[in-house]
């Protein structure tokens, strides 16, 4: 019997090592790893740069306090700055922590205005920010708050129809309290919904308007998995807070907060901490991510494959009409929205060496590594097609 607690269904596998795109278990099978730990492995298994970096930082210097300068934090927060919006950077160990970072400095802000009750933050119902305590309520999902009461307060929230230029009575959800608008750019674990540009713009606009802050979650659908090195560039907004975690390790644990100067300044000493955030390992692995994915070619490739992707899987829904319902995301963040049962399908999969993971709306989430292969993505559809094809 397993010592663990029962809070994962935890699949009967397990696996001796990886490499690249693939898993090879236990009991002796290869694996297609189109979970790659749930959009985190963005360079794929024991990849021999990221193996190389960690080794070679590993026989420097393994923990140090943020009482300390760490020049490994140091150059990894300048690589980040350096090709994004931000100007600063707090580091974390997760996607949850850099979120909940995010509401926190989003309410500091307004509290160093003299505006301590402009503290409230809007969210989309039954988004994904984390499973830590203000995190479940921020997404707003009873599913996930239920049993966890007192509610957190000072979140509202507003919804999020696909493919909507606009949130329907955002403005009213607006008040003098509000301090923050925080969305994912892309609903992962809500569905694979992706907020199309024109949405994204206007909430930018809306927050100029009001003089309120905008928090975009990329902790999914950054570190180049749609394409781009955040899913919202493509819209040519600048959000003033941006939480990452999952690709920017390539799968060693690494979150961070991305900010602007103006929201940045407020957090001085004492503000915020973490005895891990900014761990040498972390950020020398961190580092090497960004090396790699800022090599030419390397997006447009992310690009290329995901384009060629889409059209296989919609030539697969076409010839389907009856199981698969809509093809969802942008880049390397895909859904596949079914019209039969999300559980069988994925255990089909399973069963074909493809491994596969749910979202919301009875979707199949695949997430390859960013720098699969064009024969990977042709071995996960045919495998995809077989499962169509003899499913009853």
């Amino acid at each position: 019997m397993s010592s663990l607690a029962n809070n994962y269904n935890r699949r009967k596998i397990s696996f001796k090592y990886g490499r690249g795109s693939f898993l090879y278990s236990t009991n002796g099978k290869k694996y297609l790893d189109f979970v790659q730990g749930i959009a985190v492995n963005s360079l794929g298994h024991a990849n021999p740069y990221l193996v190389k970096a960690l080794i070679k930082q590993a026989k420097k210097v393994w923990h140090v306090s943020n009482a300390f300068q760490i020049p490994e934090a140091e150059k990894l927060a300048k690589m980040l700055t350096k090709k994004t919006f931000a100007d600063k950077i707090i580091f974390q160990n997760s996607g949850a922590e850099a979120t909940e970072a995010a509401i926190k400095i989003a309410r500091k802000y307004f509290f160093s205005l003299g505006k301590p009750n402009k503290n409230r933050i809007l969210c989309i119902k039954n988004s994904f920010h984390g499973r830590t305590i203000a995190a479940i309520y921020a997404s707003g999902s009873k599913k996930m708050t239920e049993g966890y009461g007192p509610k957190v307060p000072g979140f509202d929230h507003i919804d999020f129809r696909n493919l909507k230029p606009r949130f329907p009575n955002l403005r009213n959800k607006i008040t003098k309290n509000t301090a923050a608008i925080m969305v994912e750019s892309i609903m992962g674990e809500g569905g694979i919904k992706t907020i199309p540009d024109k949405c994204l713009k206007y909430l930018r606009k809306i927050c100029n308007e009001k003089k309120i802050l905008l928090i975009l979650d990329e902790v999914q659908s950054g570190i180049g998995r749609s394409g781009k090195f955040f899913a919202f560039e493509s819209s040519k907004i600048k959000p003033d807070i941006v939480p990452i975690a999952k690709g920017i390790g390539g799968g060693f644990p690494i979150g961070a907060v991305l900010m602007t100067n103006k929201v940045a300044k407020v957090m001085i000493p004492g503000s915020h901490g973490s005895t891990f955030g900014g761990n040498p390992n972390a950020c020398a692995v961190g580092a090497e991510v960004m090396k790699q994915m800022f090599k030419p070619k390397f997006l447009n490739n992310v690009k290329k494959m995901s384009d060629y992707f889409f059209i296989k899987l919609n030539n697969l829904k076409n010839n389907y009409p009856k199981i698969i319902k809509e093809i969802r995301g942008k880049g390397l963040l895909i859904g596949i929205q079914l019209l039969v049962n999300q559980k069988k399908f994925i255990k089909l999969l399973e069963r074909n060496n493809l491994l596969t993971i749910r979202a919301a709306e009875n979707v199949v989430r695949i997430l390859p590594p960013l720098n699969v292969k064009k024969n990977e993505i042709d071995q996960a559809i045919k495998i995809i097609n077989k499962v169509c094809a003899g499913y009853n």
